[in-house]
């Protein structure tokens, strides 16, 4: 066995957390060979969310090297030459299958070891697949995932062979609407499966969800709610034919495509570090239970102090912000100075076909919808603002300029109380310009 490389720092995990966590080593002065990388992907840490919206265009579709990291953010773009420039190792392909904390050392399938003085745990999630829950038929061809870049080249290789086809897609949350929108746009027949009364639950209230189910039903969508997909059918190649629905329906399918959640990658850690909302548990820092060990992005379950609770979140935003704050607190620390605490606001956006929304804040207590919410305006504006005790903590707007976006940001913040539901019904979005 070969001996084991050292590095003073290293990242485990090659997504966005990764290349952003890089960058902040580089602005802190990092030497070179302090730092590794050490990624199951294959390519060097890239925006993520590009691969379920522009990865998927018709027409000049992104591809790499034009989304490595940062560019999601107005940043620059770092290829794989800035990270040999700057001495940081890159160690693609390469799956740690066991993690020993107490001893300071990974361990690859293929045998090799890394020992550290600092990790940073950036794996992310892996997707829920069917076939986890054995459902029937579920490992026929074609049956598809996106989570990363060689799920998007799968996908977009089964696009071009299945060309005009029948598409269903399973799940509606966030993958469920940008891929059957991105399937449409492509020219697929598409029907949309999910077991909710409407889509995206966990964030839109049933106001919010008829306007999407209504814009996406006139682009050509179908859509059957109330419903899971218990088994599929297959061809003598052993591609994907059909999909049998628990409601009794059988869908014709050429392509299907799965949306129906993630698990944070925790499992090399279990029994070593302190857990919670299924994550691995931090302090503002992002420093778990382990001194020198840091969890960031959604393996996080770190304390949000806005709302004064420990929370995980699976969003792109986070992975940079928190991915940022690891790093400065550990050099910091380093320097026997200290950084100012965490103190994220949840934000989550979405883009398909021409809408655009963004949320920010808290959605509990309770909703009040603003705005013309007809799927069939030409230009459509509206979001909902949630009030608890008396203010509000969370707003969503659709078809909001940079500004008015700004605006409502600001207002999840600030959390202005509200005399009354029904005014604040009325004026909608300029209460928000108010604050």
């Amino acid at each position: 066995m070969a001996a084991a490389k050292h590095f003073t720092y290293v990242i485990l995990g090659g997504g966005v957390a990764a290349g952003y966590a890089a960058r902040e080593f580089a602005k802190q002065g990092v030497k070179p060979g302090e730092l590794a990388i050490i990624s199951k992907e294959s390519v060097a840490p890239y925006e993520r969310p590009a691969l379920s919206k522009g990865y998927l265009f018709p027409q000049n579709a992104a591809r790499l090297p034009g989304f490595h990291t940062c560019v999601g953010s107005g940043g620059e773009r770092l290829l794989p030459e800035w990270y040999s420039e700057k001495g940081i190792e890159l160690i693609l392909s390469t799956e740690i299958v066991k993690a020993d904390l107490a001893s300071k050392t990974l361990t690859s399938s293929a045998d090799a070891t890394f020992t550290y003085d600092t990790l940073l745990i950036a794996t992310g999630s892996s997707v829920i697949k069917l076939t986890d829950f054995g459902v029937q038929g579920a490992e026929a061809n074609d049956i598809l995932y996106l989570r990363d870049i060689e799920d998007a080249d799968k996908l977009v290789a089964a696009m071009q062979a299945k060309k005009d086809g029948k598409a269903v897609v399973v799940g509606g949350g966030y993958i469920g609407l940008e891929l059957s929108a991105a399937l449409k746009t492509n020219n697929f027949d598409v029907t949309m499966v999910y077991p909710e009364p409407w889509c995206m639950p966990r964030l839109f209230t049933s106001g919010l969800a008829a306007f999407y189910e209504g814009y996406y039903a006139n682009k050509g969508i179908h859509i059957i709610k109330g419903t899971v997909a218990v088994g599929f059918d297959a061809d003598a190649n052993g591609d994907v034919t059909a999909v049998k629905l628990k409601n009794g329906n059988v869908l014709e399918a050429d392509i299907v495509i799965v949306g129906v959640g993630g698990r944070p990658l925790t499992h090399l850690f279990k029994g070593q570090v302190a857990e919670e909302k299924g994550g691995i548990k931090t302090d503002a820092f992002f420093e778990t239970s382990v001194p020198g060990v840091y969890a960031i992005a959604d393996v996080a379950a770190f304390p949000m102090k806005i709302y004064n609770e420990i929370r995980r979140v699976e969003h792109v935003d986070h992975a940079r912000k928190s991915a940022e704050q690891a790093v400065k607190a550990i050099k910091a620390k380093e320097a026997g100075e200290s950084v100012p605490e965490y103190d994220y606001l949840p934000y989550f956006y979405s883009r398909s076909f021409d809408l655009s929304w963004q949320f920010y804040g808290d959605n509990v207590g309770e909703d009040v919808l603003f705005g013309d919410n007809d799927p069939t305006a030409a230009k459509p504006k509206f979001g909902s603002y949630w009030i608890k005790d008396g203010k509000v903590v969370g707003v969503f707007l659709e078809g909001g300029s940079a500004e008015e976006n700004q605006v409502i940001a600001k207002v999840a913040r600030a959390q202005p109380p509200v005399a009354d539901v029904e005014a604040l019904k009325k004026e909608g979005l300029d209460f928000a310009a108010k604050v």
